[in-house]
């Protein structure tokens, strides 16, 4: 039969993971569930795996940013989500980009390790996500850790309090590192607006569930979903796929963005 529902198109800027655990493949998946459609431009090949990242290759800013022009004039996407960037020349390009498009909602997922541990950035691309990149971004959603790494503070609380002197109007600091028994998501937002979530913590570890994240709640912002309700059902969508995980290689267990898809629908 066919889909005679308009689906809205989300824009995803970020790295390729040959896996297929988290980047691109990853927004791709979390924002089809979510009966949404994913654009890609790919800001740099990885070297990776389930196991962790040796390199990254970043791609020409020109080529960058000729690609994401070409899509959003062709598809008209009503949200932007951007994960791994590669480095802060790409930055300069996101933030025209960004600025000729100022309605639409960016959701930025600030890559700043992989989930095994190893740094993807430099001083240099630090301070363009600090003082070019955050303040023209809907929502920043770090964890902890990335929190910390961006503002030099330490609680969520004044991480988040940083950020949004930063420019971002809506922080989502996961608790995903902490050595807790429930994971603690916090959103901030404006007026000094919190709200918290506690979901119970899993026992693996995984690849990929900030980009599934991010890219889910990017995808109920394009579906216009007002942003504490797309926070909040974008996280149970996560903790879902992460709860359903499966394993695709030796290491991280791969979350499970089709977790509610059985074989039989496929045939349909």
């Amino acid at each position: 039969m066919k889909d005679s529902v308009e689906r809205p198109v989300v824009l995803c800027i970020g790295g390729h993971d040959p896996s297929g655990g988290a980047g691109i493949l990853a927004d791709a998946e979390a924002i089809q569930a979510a009966k949404a459609f994913a654009v890609t431009v790919v800001t740099a090949l990885t070297d990776q795996d389930t196991c962790g990242l040796r390199r990254i290759f970043p791609q020409r800013p020109e080529q960058i940013a000729d690609q994401c022009r070409h899509l959003i004039a062709d598809s008209s996407p009503r949200a932007i989500k951007i994960g791994l960037i590669g480095n802060s020349n790409i930055i300069r390009i996101l933030n025209e980009v960004i600025d000729k498009k100022p309605k639409l909602p960016v959701v930025l997922d600030p890559v700043l390790a992989s989930g095994t541990g190893q740094t993807l950035v430099d001083a240099a691309l630090l301070n363009q996500l600090r003082y070019h990149l955050i303040h023209r971004c809907r929502l920043i959603t770090p964890n902890l850790p990335e929190a910390r790494t961006l503002t030099d503070a330490h609680t969520p609380e004044d991480c988040a309090k940083r950020l949004q002197t930063y420019g971002a109007p809506w922080v989502l600091i996961t608790g995903t590192h902490d050595d807790t028994q429930e994971v603690v998501n916090r959103l901030y937002g404006p007026d000094g607006f919190q709200q918290e979530w506690s979901w119970p913590r899993l026992p693996d570890t995984y690849h990929g569930s900030g980009c599934t994240l991010a890219s889910a709640i990017a995808a109920r912002l394009a579906w216009g979903m007002e942003m504490v309700e797309a926070v909040a059902s974008g996280q149970f969508y996560t903790w879902q796929s992460l709860k359903h995980a499966f394993r695709s290689g030796r290491c991280q267990l791969t979350p499970n963005r089709f977790h509610d898809l059985h074989p039989s629908d496929t045939a349909q």
